[in-house]
């Protein structure tokens, strides 16, 4: 009872702000603009209809899979937009205060008639800035996947392992807009890399195992030289199957799961040890599994090998840190998937993109393969990752697109 409690509470809350939101919109542009007769009722519908539209995906996605699949691609790019749109309108109501404070200190007035007529003006960019960005944002997610290069020294890496590439693959969010076309487009640009080692950080699916098997198939083909690893991210715990059946599935298609433990790759002279934990959130969910928990994936290594951890949240970084790690490799962000959503992550997470530096730590953070919700990107192109390790007497980074 408590669940559905809080769960009646969470959808109420998100429909005020829904609804507040697209009366925000009919604010500025149909009641600003002075829309009227047929014009002014098919606007307003059309907001009405929109914030249904959002609610309804949201809710069937998970009740009616059916119907929510028909429902996914309009109803996520419209929230995609919406955001967009608030973003744009916010910054010329910023442009607004200051022309009216401005004339109020020159002791003039804007008369009803320019107010109206610059209402008209700023819904017209709004709306043209919005069709721009929005075409921009939709064909960065249907184009190639770009592959980023990123040169990384570890300084306990042996100079007989310089030049050993990861693959980082993250945030694919297989199910509802992302199918099986994507996941072969993506191992094909993974296998020819002929990477040493294949990470798969998390957030791989969005959806059950009876759904999405056919989906994931192609997974199975990732070809790399010391293998191919993976970890649970937060979408892993979602749903009806959860975070177990999909560790089972993945297992049986060749595919390593790291769950508090670590495997070395290379020789016991000359090696690194790479680590793998559960998502952060995993303690909400014991019926999945254990939580995460650093140290049982590092209890007894020998400290003079480096450590690469695989954990899908950045913020796992400072566990990481205290413990020694040398490289973490992580998504969960998107790099803010579109922009400027990111500067929202930073209240979870201490990093959304790029290599940074914790202490002694290391932790790279990718933009993600895949998307989620909108099939959108602005700002934050998706990104297939070429990690390449680095003995110590090679230089500290280097990061390009390739």
């Amino acid at each position: 009872m408590t669940r559905i409690v809080a769960w009646m509470v969470f959808l109420g809350v998100v429909c005020s702000i829904i609804t507040g939101l697209h009366y925000y919109f009919w604010v500025r542009l149909v009641r600003d603009t002075r829309l009227a007769g047929r014009a002014r009722r098919v606007a307003t519908a059309g907001a009405v209809g929109l914030v249904l539209l959002i609610v309804a995906t949201m809710l069937t996605g998970r009740l009616l899979p059916p119907l929510g699949r028909v429902l996914a691609w309009p109803g996520f790019t419209w929230m995609g937009m919406a955001f967009i749109l608030f973003v744009v309108l916010l910054a010329l109501d910023l442009v607004r205060l200051v022309t009216t404070l401005v004339a109020r200190w020159g002791g003039g007035a804007i008369d009803p008639s320019r107010r109206v007529f610059m209402a008209r003006l700023f819904a017209g960019f709004a709306l043209t800035t919005l069709a721009g960005l929005t075409a921009a944002a939709v064909r960065a997610t249907r184009g190639t996947i770009a592959v980023k290069r990123v040169e990384i020294t570890l300084d306990r890496l042996p100079a007989a392992l310089d030049g050993t590439r990861i693959v980082q693959l993250c945030d694919l969010h297989v199910g509802g807009l992302v199918g099986r076309a994507f996941v072969e487009r993506v191992v094909r640009e993974a296998n020819q890399l002929d990477a040493d080692v294949v990470a798969i950080v998390g957030d791989l699916v969005d959806g059950s195992v009876e759904e999405l098997r056919p989906a994931i198939a192609p997974l199975a083909g990732l070809r790399a030289r010391h293998g191919v690893f993976f970890v649970t991210g937060n979408h892993e715990y979602y749903g009806r199957s959860g975070a177990r059946t999909w560790m089972d599935e993945i297992t049986t298609m060749g595919i390593r799961v790291l769950l508090n433990e670590r495997v070395a790759i290379g020789s016991p002279q000359a090696g690194f040890d790479l680590a793998g934990v559960p998502d952060h959130g995993a303690v909400r969910f014991p019926e999945d599994g254990p939580a995460e928990n650093l140290a049982q994936a590092l209890a007894g290594r020998d400290p003079s090998r480096a450590v690469v951890l695989l954990a899908h949240q950045p913020v796992t970084v400072r566990k990481a840190a205290r413990h020694g790690v040398d490289l973490q490799l992580s998504g969960h962000t998107h790099g803010g998937q579109i922009w400027p959503w990111g500067l929202l992550v930073y209240l979870q997470q201490p990093f959304i993109r790029g290599l940074h530096r914790v202490g002694e730590t290391q932790v790279y953070v990718s933009c993600g393969t895949g998307f989620w919700g909108p099939p959108m990107r602005l700002g934050a192109p998706a990104e297939i990752t070429e990690v390449i390790l680095r003995a110590a007497c090679r230089p500290q980074l280097k990061v390009g697109a390739r």
